[in-house]
């Protein structure tokens, strides 16, 4: 009876531990040559830094262009400023002409008859 309990139990132990998965390996990396995977990491590193230059230009870019907004908006409100001063001076002196009455005409002496 003994022999066949130790059986049963040794069975269940087997069985077990065939039933479950293989163990996936630990990294990728493992099954791949160690050239292989110093390239991969090489050029990642290379697209990571081509991305940071990138993204420094794009930077430098926006702030260019924000600079260049600010000194243009400068300008074209210093155009307007100069544009509405003209046309003021200008209805000034067509409003001062406007009520300065002109001189009576001269009335040509009445012909004797």
């Amino acid at each position: 009876m003994k022999k066949a309990i130790v059986t049963l139990i040794a069975g269940l132990f087997a069985t077990a531990a065939f039933a479950q998965t293989p163990a996936a390996p630990a990294t990728p990396a493992a099954s791949v040559p160690a050239k292989v995977a110093a390239a991969h990491t090489k050029a990642v590193v290379k697209a990571d830094a081509k991305e940071a230059q990138a993204v420094v230009a794009a930077k430098a870019d926006v702030a260019s262009a924000k600079t260049e907004a600010t000194a243009t908006k400068a300008k074209a409100h210093h155009k307007a400023k100069h544009t509405k001063a003209k046309a003021d001076a200008k209805l000034a002196s067509a409003t001062a002409a406007a009520s300065t009455p002109a001189p009576a005409p001269v009335a040509a002496p009445a012909a004797a008859k």
